[in-house]
């Protein structure tokens, strides 16, 4: 397999022996490949093309695997909805560091390639809906312009397994700028040794943040480097509508890239309680409790740090409580200038806040659809039909536009900001999941046709009309599983 361009360098495993165990994924009887992801095998400088479809699926399936890798699985800990546990990859195991033509490095990963030390009593294994899901809303994600992991491949494995019933087992091949994650601090800071939190801490800052290797205080400058990144990240989440869905703290990852697409939905109707994951019973990941948690989150990788920040006690949590207390400042001035730019308000004025406000209370109180109401706002003429001939939106709707007319920039300019940050498609709880029930009957053509409507979300067309409708009341999906 080493004609693919495989280059690996498996600098995680430098790290104290703790951080992680060395594993071969488990083999399966009759892998084959559901789909290839070429576009991002591309930009990994990896070339399929003269390998058959039967070895791809014998790679991405981990029974043959390229000579360099190091497969291994990562220990760490973590908050899930605010309890602490152990954790570790219970069914991913890391194949390596992958260096791209262009030397930047990424983690390749498998995800349901079998148990681990860490599956605690689980079978490591994953069924193919949750496994296609990821590889759907991931790449819309990237399409989107946010953050992201991605979805290399996809196999059937040639196995059932049972969760609540027997489905087709898969294995997905993620990748990622990095698997470090608040919980892998958490875990480094249970051994309570200054040492091996330094070397995570130093690791942490060469693979992503190599800028502040020289600042005297590297974990302060480690913490506000990676509030920044959050912030944003969470900004665009915002945005397009996103919910995460299980925010735990083993799901942030130090990178700042969106991880773990689990339970996850984009927003159909406005509504900042919006709750999918069906284990989120008390709303802790709603979707306006996503900067709040991101926030909550961020303050325990603060108190991991607390032994590298100073070595008075006292002068080590007053420097995280400020670090912390600063994101809420920095959100707010990343959230009004998101909110500006989806309604095309160049400059900032004093009214820009209310203005925003009242058309998303405008769209709560009216059962908007968040995406398509910023969408036709994008439009040259006012939003036609039976909910814009409000009085309460054509009353909202001329005050944007003489707000919008104090702008500098000519309307196209107000326009062009628009549609640069208002999404025409997304994809929609509903259609992810008629996708993903053909493709656990065998057909794949309904999941294909979704991925090729998602490429270009900022662009719109005719042929996306059937991806852009809110779900009718009999198609609305409710509830996202973990998929574990």
């Amino acid at each position: 397999m080493t004609g693919a361009g495989f280059k690996f360098d498996n600098t995680y495993l430098q790290l104290p022996e703790i951080f992680y165990t060395k594993i071969l994924p488990a083999p399966v009887p009759k892998p084959e490949l559901v789909i290839l992801n070429t576009p991002l095998a591309t930009e990994l400088g990896l070339d399929f093309s003269n390998t058959s479809l039967d070895k791809q699926a014998e790679l991405f399936s981990g029974n043959q695997m390229p000579e360099t890798a190091e497969p291994f699985a990562q220990a760490y800990a973590g908050h899930q909805f605010g309890h602490f546990t152990m954790l570790g990859d219970g069914r991913a195991i890391a194949w390596g560091e992958h260096i791209t033509p262009t030397d930047k490095r990424f983690d390749l990963q498998f995800k349901g390639s079998g148990p681990t030390p860490y599956s605690r009593g689980g079978d490591g294994r994953a069924a193919l809906g949750p496994m296609l899901r990821e590889y759907i809303i991931s790449e819309a994600m990237q399409a989107l312009n946010i953050p992201t992991t991605r979805s290399l491949a996809v196999v059937n494995h040639g196995e059932q397994v049972y969760r609540d019933t027997s489905l087709p087992g898969a294995i997905l091949t993620r990748v990622a700028r990095s698997h470090i994650r608040v919980g892998t601090f958490q875990f480094a800071a249970l051994k309570e040794d200054k040492e091996t939190i330094q070397a995570l801490l130093d690791y942490t800052i060469k693979r992503h943040y190599p800028e502040i290797k020289e600042e005297q205080n590297k974990a302060l400058f480690l913490l506000k480097a990676v509030i920044e990144k959050q912030a944003e990240l969470v900004t665009h989440w915002m945005r397009v509508g996103f919910i995460h869905g299980v925010m735990n703290t083993d799901n942030m990852a130090l990178s700042g890239e969106t991880i773990d697409y689990g339970p996850c939905a984009f927003m159909d109707t406005y509504d900042p309680g919006t709750v999918f994951s069906s284990i989120d019973h008390g709303g802790r990941y709603a979707y306006a409790n996503q900067p709040a948690i991101a926030q909550w989150n961020l303050a325990r990788l603060a108190e991991t740090l607390l032994p590298l920040l100073d070595d008075d006690p006292d002068k080590a949590k007053v420097l995280a409580e400020e670090a912390i207390h600063s994101f809420g400042a920095i959100y707010k001035e990343k959230s009004l200038s998101m909110l500006r730019a989806k309604v095309g308000l160049i400059e900032e004025q004093p009214e820009d806040e209310k203005l925003i406000t009242d058309l998303l209370d405008w769209m709560q109180q009216t059962d908007s659809d968040y995406t398509n109401t910023f969408k036709d706002l994008t439009n040259n003429l006012p939003p036609s039909g039976e909910r814009y001939d409000s009085d309460t939106f054509k009353d909202w709707h001329a005050r944007w536009q003489t707000r919008v007319a104090v702008n500098t920039q000519p309307l196209e300019a107000s326009l062009d900001l628009m549609r640069a940050n208002n999404p025409v498609v997304i994809p929609r709880n509903h259609k992810v999941e008629q996708a993903l029930e053909a493709a656990n009957s065998g057909d794949l053509q309904p999941f294909k046709d979704l991925i090729a409507a998602l490429q270009e979300p900022y662009k719109n067309n005719p042929d996306l009309k059937p991806y852009q409708s809110p779900p009718k009341p009999d198609e609305k999906v409710c509830q996202t599983f973990c998929g574990t």
